[in-house]
């Protein structure tokens, strides 16, 4: 579905969101006008964003939960056998990588990966999925993992940062698609949260993902983890796929509504922000009427042999559809991995689901987005990231092999975007507790990625109050990793 969800907040004008609904009235397809005229025109630096880009778009695979460094890129065979994990190491086309031998796709693509081993940093439970997605340490202290849902006070996304930079960009007005995309439905939704990193916080609802929303078939399982068949795993935005759901006289009246807006707006100040109201109503109203949108969003276009080989679960299709949006001019597009236990990161209790679904299903379909977007020529100018927001205990919890959190080192994968492949950074302890050597932040990584897509990390932006605040901090770009 198309969210974007608003929270009250008072614009630069002074008036509150409340204020400014009283004097219209009325909304369009969800978007208050408030939330319309969050969308602002700051500065945004000195050097232009997107200037020499290395990257054209992002695909940020995110696996919530936390993948286990000993039974994926960090293997230690030579540690004592109660730590090392149930795996053996198999060959691949990277000297000095470790690489389970439940991946053996990606062992055949390692010449197009950089394996970061030495992610690292303090945040040692779910909520640090805040600190992954925007670079920026969760201010709320929360202990156990609570208080996870996101606040409009929160440090936006790095996608929102893209979405949000692309809108000031002179270009603004002939891009058809929105930057910043995210898949199959917001982080935490299929178990009841609204976690946070995913959305725009201080730099205003406007800047929010766009996102899909797939629900579970039933309150028990979810057999979309495991296999969909053809024409089972729609990735329509709720509202868009049928006359029956918008009719173009519905469409017609709520354009109208928004019409009602003018008069109220004419006998306020005339600022910044208001002269901006007709060019984002009418992206609004784009959103909601393009084809190319429709075209994109439908999968079904894709042909079957390639469905299967990212494979028939959420998140090989997510995967896919990842592929579809960069393809069609997205330049950031998370696809996260979030389902509740059993076909989670979050393996606590044992090994068999890695055995089943996890380590198969990151095998099949991080191998085949990276083939795919080299068959294409596009891996060049997509940067693919693939990293959970952190790693596991060493020391098993259970004899199943069962691992608690782990946030001091954790691997993170890239490829694409002007990444040197077959390349490993960084090494970690003999238990892969601790970074050896080149510890990589989130702060780092941010910048990173920031760097690829030619924007400059210490660039800043205005806050909720005008003020000046960096979109990252105290982070360096990795600039080895780059040819």
């Amino acid at each position: 579905m198309l969210v974007i969800q608003g929270h009250r907040s008072r614009v630069c004008s002074g008036l509150s969101r409340r204020e400014l609904l009283q004097i219209g009235g009325a909304g369009l397809f969800g978007l208050s006008l408030p939330k319309v005229l969050a969308a602002e025109s700051q500065g945004t630096g000195a050097r232009k964003p997107f200037t020499g880009a290395r990257a054209k778009s992002v695909i940020f695979l995110y696996l919530f939960g936390g993948p286990s460094q000993l039974e994926t890129f960090d293997l230690k065979p030579e540690a004592p056998s109660g730590l090392r994990g149930p795996y053996r190491p198999i060959p691949c086309r990277t000297p000095d990588l470790m690489l389970c031998e439940r991946l053996p796709h990606l062992a055949q693509v390692t010449d197009k990966l950089c394996v970061i081993r030495t992610m690292t940093h303090p945040h040692n439970d779910h909520n640090a999925c805040h600190y992954i997605q925007t670079g920026h340490k969760w201010t709320r202290g929360a202990a156990n993992g609570q208080d996870v849902n996101a606040r409009e006070t929160d440090w936006p996304s790095m996608g929102s940062v893209v979405e949000y930079l692309s809108r000031q960009a002179a270009d603004a007005n002939a891009r058809g698609l929105p930057d910043y995309i995210y898949l199959p439905n917001r982080l935490g939704h299929l178990q009841g949260y609204d976690r946070t990193g995913q959305y725009a916080g201080w730099l205003g609802t406007a800047y929010n993902a766009l996102a899909t929303d797939i629900r579970k078939r039933d309150s028990v399982d979810n057999p979309y983890y495991r296999d969909c068949a053809d024409a089972e795993l729609q990735f329509d935005i709720k509202g868009l796929s049928t006359v029956q759901e918008i009719s173009l006289d519905r469409l017609n009246h709520r354009r109208a509504l928004c019409d009602q807006f003018d008069d109220a707006r004419r006998v306020l100040e005339r600022t910044d922000i208001y002269a901006n109201y007709d060019r984002i109503r009418s992206r609004a109203l784009s959103l909601v009427t393009s084809e190319k949108i429709r075209t994109a969003f439908d999968i079904t276009r894709e042909p079957a042999a390639l469905r299967d080989r990212y494979g028939r679960h959420l998140f090989g299709q997510s995967a896919l559809m990842g592929r579809r949006m960069v393809e069609a001019g997205c330049r950031f597009v998370t696809v996260a991995w979030d389902a509740p236990d059993g076909y989670g990161w979050d393996s606590h209790v044992t090994s068999h689901d890695l055995d089943r679904h996890l380590l198969p299903g990151l095998d099949q379909t991080l191998s085949a987005l990276i083939t795919d977007l080299a068959e294409r020529r596009m891996l060049d100018e997509t940067l693919v990231v693939a990293v959970g927001e952190m790693g596991r205990t060493p020391k098993p919890d259970t004899a199943q092999w069962g691992r608690g959190h782990w946030s001091h080192c954790f691997p993170c994968v890239l490829a694409g975007g002007g990444i040197r492949g077959g390349i490993v950074y960084g090494t970690s302890d003999r238990d892969a507790a601790y970074p050896k050597d080149h510890p990589v932040s989130p702060e780092d990584l941010a910048a990173t990625i920031y760097t690829a897509l030619g924007i400059d990390p210490g660039l800043q932006l205005p806050d909720r109050l005008g003020r000046p605040d960096s979109i990252v901090e105290n982070g360096r770009p990795l600039l080895p990793l780059f040819g």
